[in-house]
């Protein structure tokens, strides 16, 4: 999957929303569970909307390694 690719599109569009959630859609379990902690852990000061951004753009313009 290359970037821009509809995959990382719909992976940056599930993240926006769920942060981790685009990044469990492209296979990267860890990623995932530390953008959902780091959004979680954020939101106690009001600031989770900074790990949705984040995450959102991590899914956005992540490539695999060939």
């Amino acid at each position: 999957m290359a970037q821009g690719s509809a995959g990382n599109v719909i992976a940056a569009l599930v993240s926006f929303f769920i942060p981790g959630l685009g990044q469990l859609t492209q296979g990267r379990v860890l990623a995932a569970l530390g953008y959902f902690t780091l959004s979680a852990v954020l939101w106690f000061f009001l600031l989770g909307w900074i790990g949705h951004i984040l995450a959102t753009i991590d899914a956005a313009v992540w490539k695999p390694k060939s």
